[in-house]
């Protein structure tokens, strides 16, 4: 069995989690832990933002965290119809795991800027808040398959996000909008 798992790692993001004061510092911590068991990468957060109101066959997600907020920026838009990809992550709430630039480019607009960034897989979880998708965390990686230790190491990071992740989205409800401010049109790319 391959050991993904360092203590030292671990124990430095034990030490930090509890101490974030925001959701960015505690994401931070989570990313270096990531980024230091897994290598070169991505991690978004995004926010099932989809309302009432939005068309059946549509969900919408804010990017809430970005380890690299040039070519992801925070608070980006994105409207994504119901594919395999969408009905499998956000309304089954289940994991994703997409493995090699074909995959990607089945479920991603964006699988060029992807390919660019020199990310081959990615593993999506679903955040859940009462049993639903309130999030998506999303790792990419360089390498061209995931061992199913990685697998479980994400999801595990997910699961420590989940809280801090879960206040933000419950923070940004709960705080109404400035006047005359609007949110930032939805962009149609992943």
């Amino acid at each position: 069995m391959t050991e993904v798992l360092s203590v030292e790692v671990c124990e430095q993001l034990c030490d930090a989690l509890p101490r974030a004061a925001t959701v960015d510092a505690a994401l931070g911590h989570i990313e270096s832990a990531r980024r230091a068991l897994l290598g070169p990468g991505l991690l978004t957060v995004n926010l099932n933002a989809t309302a009432p109101d939005d068309p059946p066959d549509e969900v919408q997600l804010q990017r809430l965290w970005s380890s690299d907020p040039q070519a992801y920026p925070v608070a980006g838009r994105k409207r994504k119809t119901l594919t395999r990809w969408t009905q499998h992550l956000l309304l089954r709430a289940e994991v994703f795991v997409g493995e090699g630039e074909a995959a990607l480019a089945e479920v991603f607009d964006d699988h060029a800027l992807i390919a660019t960034l020199g990310l081959r897989a990615v593993v999506n979880v679903p955040l859940l808040e009462d049993g639903r998708c309130a999030a998506t965390f999303n790792v990419l990686g360089t390498r061209a398959r995931w061992t199913p230790q990685e697998i479980a190491l994400v999801r595990l990071l997910a699961l420590l996000a989940t809280p801090w992740v879960l206040r933000a989205r419950r923070d940004a409800r709960a705080s109404p909008p400035e006047p005359g401010s609007r949110p930032p049109p939805p962009s149609r790319k992943s």
